[in-house]
């Protein structure tokens, strides 16, 4: 039977999305973007707005990733791990412990309820949870965000449903391009059709309401229900159920697409783990300021998850004149501005910081 498998995962994920906000790295979340600061926390690291390239470089990542799934493992996605699909399927299975008579009801309370944490779940991944909790019906923003995602949740839930799967969502849609004669389905056994009881079980628990019978129908989310259903009565008779996983998994298409989404994973890892744990940037200003004075902004990012202190000095014959000593908190960034002065003839000047282990020498021009 597939249905426990199915439930254990689903489970599962639910309770990983819901926590993953609690989990703190580095004193921060594992997974969350920063709206006020355009930061998104990694799993212990920070990207800045400014390295766009990297969330490019996760979306290819995402994309790749779908692509392979869908291309080997057909809509498994649909059927096992959707939100949606999870969503449903759990406050079915919850509603019917209490009978039928009251099972349409406790399904509309349930979803009513698993909306209400899917809405401040969402939240979390973009204000930390406590700060949320703190502030959910104090903060206007944040009581109108959360009331309207509980709202517009429960609608989809509760009044599209399982259409939405088969009508709406685009990626439903972009699967059949990437299917292929290989790719997992679920397949009526077209040649054992004399011997089938015709008891239509399989239609009645299709939660997308096809007959799999009529053969392959792109509705189709590879729940596995329909065997479940069947097994229960063909097994009686001695025989496997009429519906089947189908397909081939292991085939040089998942090994060069597999290969490739790996790949892009260990670049993505690589870049992540051989960035410098400080950037710094400087530029020149343009500011009228008499001979021999130039003033210059900097900009420094600590990409760490720990505070340094940083000294800024020059090996030039120069004179700095502002702040040297720099104290960054973890993950954050500091921009100022320092004065030099040269007596002698100069024509590059070269910043310098170090402490902490960290020495880092730029180059900028001086007039």
């Amino acid at each position: 039977m597939w249905k426990p498998y199915r439930r254990a995962i689903e489970t599962l994920q639910a309770f990983i999305l819901t926590c993953l906000p609690f989990l703190a790295i580095n004193g921060k979340s594992a997974l969350r973007f920063d709206i006020p600061t355009l930061k998104l926390y990694v799993f212990g690291s920070v990207i800045w707005i400014r390295e766009f390239y990297f969330i490019l470089g996760f979306a290819l990542f995402f994309l790749l990733c779908i692509a392979f799934v869908t291309v080997i493992f057909g809509r498994i996605w649909c059927g096992w791990l959707c939100p949606q699909t999870v969503l449903l399927d759990l406050s079915q299975s919850i509603a019917k412990l209490f009978g039928r008579k009251n099972q349409k009801n406790i399904q509309i309370f349930l979803l009513i309820l698993f909306s209400s944490l899917v809405s401040i779940t969402m939240i979390w991944y973009f204000v930390p949870p406590a700060e949320t909790l703190n502030t959910l019906f104090v903060s206007p923003t944040i009581t109108s965000i959360f009331l309207v995602l509980w709202i517009v949740v429960y609608l989809e839930l509760a009044f599209l449903g399982r259409r939405f799967c088969i009508s709406i969502c685009p990626y439903a849609m972009l699967q059949n391009a990437l299917f292929d004669k290989d790719t997992l389905v679920i397949e009526y056994d077209v040649s054992r059709d004399a011997t089938c009881m015709k008891c239509d079980e399989c239609v009645r628990v299709c939660p997308v309401g096809i007959d799999i019978k009529n053969g392959l129908n792109s509705a189709c989310i590879a729940c596995a229900e329909c065997i479940d259903a069947c097994r229960l009565l063909s097994e009686k008779r001695g025989m496997p159920p009429f519906p089947n996983y189908k397909g081939r998994i292991v085939r040089p298409k998942t090994f060069w697409l597999g290969g490739t989404t790996a790949i892009a994973a260990t670049v993505l890892f690589l870049l992540l783990w051989n960035r410098p744990p400080v950037d710094f940037l400087v530029i020149r200003d343009n500011a009228l300021l008499p001979s021999g004075l130039n003033r210059y902004s900097y900009t420094i990012y600590n990409n760490g998850g720990k505070p340094i202190t940083l000294e800024l000095s020059s090996p030039d014959n120069v004179t700095l004149i502002g702040e040297h000593s720099l104290r960054l908190q973890p993950f954050s960034v500091t921009k100022g501005s320092i004065l030099v002065k040269s007596t002698g003839k100069l024509e590059q000047l070269h910043l310098r910081i170090y402490g902490g282990g960290i020495s880092i020498n730029r180059e900028t021009g001086f007039l």
